[in-house]
């Protein structure tokens, strides 16, 4: 039983682990969500009420950091699955440097909207709960990393539009298994 579920959380030879691929679809859906409403809460920046966005997206924005922390610390720990042998060899190159972009953006995104609003006068608050203030209030500090937040999340869409694309390319197109490494069936 033991060896079962070392096996079904790790990642093997072909597949991935039922851990890798919770981490990957539930922070994946969370950054689509966070995207989404990001820009959503900015178009109405200005109307009364739209502070409820901003405080929903901080809040969430919490937990997807924490889930993007431990998700980098379990790829620190597990070897990658092997790309099959038939994978070209530019291919295999452009999705490494697509996944290692990934990881740069989904890092970089709760660190600079973080920050963006620790500097904000509004601060950052989990679900109403303010958190403590640890440095000055600073606007157009805020508003660079508030600049280089947004910037990310186009390139992030991006990048997210290109894995889509080539893992419905790999699902329809190749039919080679790769798609099915990540997705729940066998």
């Amino acid at each position: 039983m033991e060896n079962q579920t070392a096996r079904l959380s790790s990642n093997n030879a072909w597949h991935y682990g039922i851990t890798t691929k919770f981490f990957h679809w539930v922070i994946a859906l969370l950054l689509i969500g966070m995207i989404s409403l990001g820009w959503y809460m900015v178009s109405i920046e200005n109307q009364p009420n739209s502070g409820w966005y901003f405080d929903l997206h901080k809040s969430f924005g919490l937990i997807v950091a924490t889930l993007i922390l431990l998700r980098v610390l379990w790829w620190l720990t597990q070897k990658a699955a092997p790309f099959p042998r038939s994978f070209p060899a530019w291919q295999y190159k452009i999705a490494r440097i697509i996944h290692w972009l990934l990881y740069i953006c989904i890092i970089v995104m709760p660190v600079t909207g973080f920050l963006g609003a620790s500097f904000s006068k509004y601060g950052v608050a989990f679900f109403g709960l303010q958190l403590p203030t640890w440095v000055n209030q600073n606007h157009a500090l805020s508003e660079q990393f508030f600049k280089v937040h947004g910037v990310v999340a186009w390139i992030l869409v991006t990048l997210i539009s290109l894995h889509v694309l080539a893992a419905l390319k790999h699902l329809i197109i190749n039919k080679d298994g790769v798609f099915q490494r990540m997705w729940f069936s066998k």
